[in-house]
């Protein structure tokens, strides 16, 4: 049997006709940047985020970068983050001159750990940028009463967090503005590379949607130096034939997660906790590996019996050679350098059947040896 990480066909094949409608439509039109599709999609998405506005760019990467120049973050400020994430979100505060400054996780949710925050600030942080890591929203209250304390702005890197919740409010509504990637293979994603940067600010949504697009108010008038930044039509026009089953889609992954739980119940790994006031989207199905397990084996027994597996990270930020000239070292962040050695990502999607994963747990208990 071959059970993929993601399974993008199977989806695509379930809206089909609503996919297929949308592209033409956009080359009927002729719409292919910025236009219609891409307004009608931003109104959408801020709607469904419960946010004023969202502002469609070109990645999950753009929209970290637009954010953070829009709120004034530059050369000489420090933003808070996490080592224990996808590249992208040090890598957009490099991008802007400013300096990732790393606190450790959460050993229960792979989060920002909020108890280590206020020890990480000094006179030169600007902002802290919590990462709704595998679909499961950071603990905001603490960070926002944290970042309210001393005068700081809170960037969401909502990337993989689509439609969770928080105290019952929408990932991408919880700090002064948020990001999220519609890479293909997130809970939205696009046919290609797109982002958004959503706020209530409207004075931060209309510098983005500027920097976005070559710092223009007027076809022939820029205001100020941009980037050529934009969500294409196409990709918009897919996001919003997808964007009215994303519910149902995140309800699926929360049922394949909880009988997850329960096929995995005997074995010898640790399944995914979560907060009691979050709903989370399991855009990963992440595990974690006992000490004395061999990854690379069990990686490698899975995949040749079909069963596609991630890992989601094997290196933590501040060990990653393009931050060598941070100089930190192995053993500056733990936990977080334990996750990396241990976790392993199921296949996880709303059409995975029971079939097939029974099949990845019996799987997993063979490479095991449970």
């Amino acid at each position: 049997m071959n059970v993929p990480l993601v399974d993008l066909k199977a989806q695509y094949l379930s809206i089909k006709p609503e996919i297929d409608a949308a592209i033409q439509r956009v080359i009927d039109n002729t719409a292919f940047i910025m236009g219609k599709e891409v307004a009608q999609f931003e109104e959408a998405f801020a709607e469904y985020c419960g946010v004023d506005y969202a502002v469609g760019v070109a990645s999950g990467t753009a929209a970290l970068f637009l954010a953070l120049l829009a709120h004034g973050i530059g050369p000489g400020d420090e933003v808070i983050t996490t080592p224990f994430t996808f590249f992208a979100t040090g890598e957009a505060i490099s991008q802007v001159g400013a300096k990732p400054v790393f606190v450790d996780i959460d050993p229960v949710t792979y989060n920002i750990d909020p108890n280590r925050i206020e020890a990480a600030i000094t006179p030169y942080t600007k902002a802290i940028m919590p990462v709704h890591l595998y679909g499961q929203p950071a603990d905001m209250d603490a960070i926002n009463a944290i970042a309210e304390k001393h005068g700081l702005i809170v960037i969401e890197d909502a990337a993989q967090a689509h439609g969770s919740r928080y105290n019952g409010q929408r990932a991408g509504s919880l700090g002064h503005s948020a990001c999220f990637s519609f890479y293909p293979s997130k809970n939205l994603g696009c046919y290609g590379d797109g982002g958004a940067v959503v706020t209530n600010d409207p004075k931060l949504a209309e510098k983005v949607a500027r920097l976005r697009d070559h710092g223009r108010v007027s076809k022939y008038e820029h205001e100020e130096l941009g980037y050529g930044l934009r969500l294409d039509g196409i990709q918009a026009a897919i996001l919003s034939a997808k964007l009215p089953h994303l519910d149902d889609w995140n309800a699926g992954r929360r049922d394949r997660a909880a009988r997850y739980a329960e096929l995995l119940a005997d074995l010898p790994v640790t399944t995914p906790e979560h907060l009691p006031n979050v709903e989370p989207v399991y855009h990963c199905y992440t595990i974690r590996l006992e000490e004395d397990v061999d990854r690379d084996q069990v990686v490698s027994h899975l995949k040749a019996q079909g069963v596609g597996v991630g890992v989601h990270y094997p290196i933590p930020l501040h060990l990653q050679p393009a931050y060598r000239f941070l100089e930190l070292e192995p053993g500056d962040f733990p936990v977080s350098e334990h996750m990396a050695n241990h976790v392993l990502s199921l296949p996880i999607y709303a059409e995975l059947t029971d079939e097939q994963q029974d099949f990845v747990v019996e799987t997993l208990q063979e490479a095991l040896g449970a």
